[in-house]
């Protein structure tokens, strides 16, 4: 099939090119590279089934695709709070757009929307029918919002124009082609864990989060899509194995063999509390599972930063 992926050169786009290519699709990727990286594709760029495209997809774009994966947006903390009416920008007229181009091709689309439409959740673990609970104004409203927007957005296509749609919320993610200086707490404690810096904690250490390995993550956004019937749903993708952010840092300090000392600094605005989905959905229509341990993935990924970081210290 072709398919197009928005936000393709970056950190979980990347990966899903590179999965949809090995089942046979033809990819187009299109990324502004706000947060992207050409890194996370160049072994792409020569596939015969494979096109990249430099653009902002807020702005005019045309293609003839079956299938869209709406991935564009900046998704760390770093990211959107340095763009945030970038960020707005994307996930609001940057899905407008790609829902026109989805209704015009007749094409499946599926927009990759966000645990944090959830805010500071009041119920726990987390459900699709849980509403949230997100501060409109707050420094990180920009992509809570724009992204709950990007919900309403699609469900009023699927509700007036009867498109092949469906939301994907993603919880926590981490492995290769993670931004080094994502700002999110796997990559932050990998890096400095392998430099043996001292490892930061925002807060007192006792806020919980759940993660999933990349590969596990893409297996549900292809579920998601193709599974017959899920037009109009909407999924938590996400790991019901709950950690600490301390356990967490204690975890790859131990995996790095790392002499990293830890320290605490005043805590997010607006971060959350406690963060785990209820995939039960995701489980019973899509057959999802995760399948990649948490010590096997952060195995994966920190050798993969250690490469990289290798890499830049090299270059510098």
């Amino acid at each position: 099939m072709k398919i197009l992926v928005t936000g393709g050169a970056g950190f979980i786009g990347s990966n899903l090119c590179a999965r949809l290519l090995d089942e046979g699709h033809t990819v187009l990727c299109v990324d502004n590279l706000i947060t992207g990286s050409v890194d996370n594709i160049q072994y792409l760029l020569d596939h015969p089934q494979f096109t990249f495209i430099e653009q902002d997809v807020i702005l005019p774009f045309d293609a003839e695709v079956e299938v869209i994966y709406h991935l564009a947006s900046p998704a760390s903390p770093v990211g959107y709070m340095e763009h945030p009416i970038e960020t707005i920008l994307v996930n609001s007229q940057g899905t407008y757009r790609m829902l026109e181009l989805a209704r015009k091709n007749n094409a499946r689309f599926l927009v990759s929307s966000t645990s944090e439409i959830y805010g500071d959740p009041l119920v726990h673990p987390q459900r699709e029918d849980y509403w949230g609970n997100v501060n409109p104004i707050g420094p990180r409203a920009c992509y809570d919002e724009s992204k709950r927007l990007s919900e309403t957005l699609t469900m009023e296509f699927y509700r007036q124009y009867n498109l092949n749609a469906r939301i994907v919320r993603i919880f926590n993610t981490y492995g290769p082609n993670s931004q080094i200086h994502d700002g999110r707490m796997i990559p932050n404690f990998i890096t400095q864990a392998l430099k043996n810096e001292t490892i930061t904690i925002y807060g007192d250490g006792n806020k919980t989060r759940s993660i999933t390995y990349v590969s596990d993550l893409v297996e549900g956004l292809i579920r998601a899509m193709f599974t017959p019937e899920t037009e109009g749903q909407v999924f938590n993708l996400g790991s019901t194995e709950e950690h600490t952010v301390l356990e967490y840092a204690q975890m790859i300090i131990k995996l790095c063999n790392a002499s990293s000392e830890i320290i605490f600094e005043t805590s997010r605005v607006d971060d959350p509390e406690r963060r785990r989905p209820n995939p039960t959905k995701a489980q019973q229509i899509l057959g999802w599972q995760r399948k990649v341990s948490m010590e096997d993935g952060l195995r994966t990924t920190i050798e993969w930063f250690g490469k990289r970081i290798g890499q830049l210290s090299t270059i510098a």
